[in-house]
């Protein structure tokens, strides 16, 4: 099941370290947990880039939006305050109470505290920009069809999707040859779950997918959708552009 719900001010450490952020200009660490990993951190200032300290993927994708634009899980605003700047028209959504908060603070004109999923979200767009692996809220390889079929409902005629992912094969790769070992018997390598924690507040597990670009085209292409490999990173990260074939 995709995620349809909202984040509560309790369990929301990221919007708790961007709202901490954007009063002192300073915050603590931002702490990633998973199984799969060792624990990580999250820079907060780089939530906080302007549009010359983005990625060229993040930068390219802007500049691609067009008409009416929706920016999912749009954090400290970023991008959204980017594309006011060029005079574009934009929706910015988040679960976070916290970074709603904030954005509205920093001048995004028009943001809600959204799930992309939820069904009563109802409104239709040119461009739908899911950035920093926007992939990620799928959470499943198996939640593909229900993200088509919702995509499809609120993309405008002739409207797209602009997605940014990794491929995550390198982390399989044997030092010796560059051969990849992977378990076909277990999950899709692109499956991970995360918590993250800044200070006392935890927040809990959640699935985050990073999918390879031949098997989001596989899905894609089976839901009615054309993908285009927009441009590729320097660490197996790429842009796709998702429009109805």
């Amino acid at each position: 099941m995709i995620n349809t719900a909202l984040l509560p001010a309790d369990k929301d450490p990221m919007g708790a370290a961007i709202a901490d952020y954007f009063k002192r200009h300073k915050a603590d660490r931002l702490r990633v947990f998973s199984s799969q990993f060792d624990e990580d951190e999250i820079p907060v200032e780089e939530l906080f880039r302007t549009e010359k300290q983005m990625p060229l993927l993040e930068r390219t994708a802007l500049q691609m939006a067009t008409g009416r634009i929706l920016d999912v899980g749009a954090g400290s605003g970023c991008h959204s305050l980017t594309l006011q700047e060029a005079g574009k028209e934009v929706h910015a959504i988040d679960i976070s109470p916290l970074s709603v908060e904030v954005m509205k603070q920093r001048g995004v004109r028009s943001v809600s505290q959204t799930n992309l999923f939820n069904e009563q979200f109802a409104d239709e767009y040119d461009t739908i920009l899911m950035l920093m692996n926007g992939s990620g809220i799928i959470g499943k390889l198996n939640n593909m069809p229900d993200f088509f079929q919702r995509m499809k409902r609120m993309l405008r005629p002739k409207g797209c999707i602009l997605m940014d992912s990794s491929d995550l094969r390198y982390l399989f790769e044997e030092e010796e040859d560059g051969s990849i070992v992977i378990d076909l018997a277990g999950d899709y390598y692109g499956e991970i779950d995360f918590q993250m924690q800044y200070k006392d507040i935890k927040g809990d597990t959640f699935d985050w997918l990073y999918v390879d670009f031949q098997t989001l085209n596989l899905y894609a292409s089976e839901y009615g959708f054309k993908a285009e490999l927009v441009k590729e990173g320097k660490h197996y990260d790429y842009l796709v552009k998702l429009s109805l074939a």
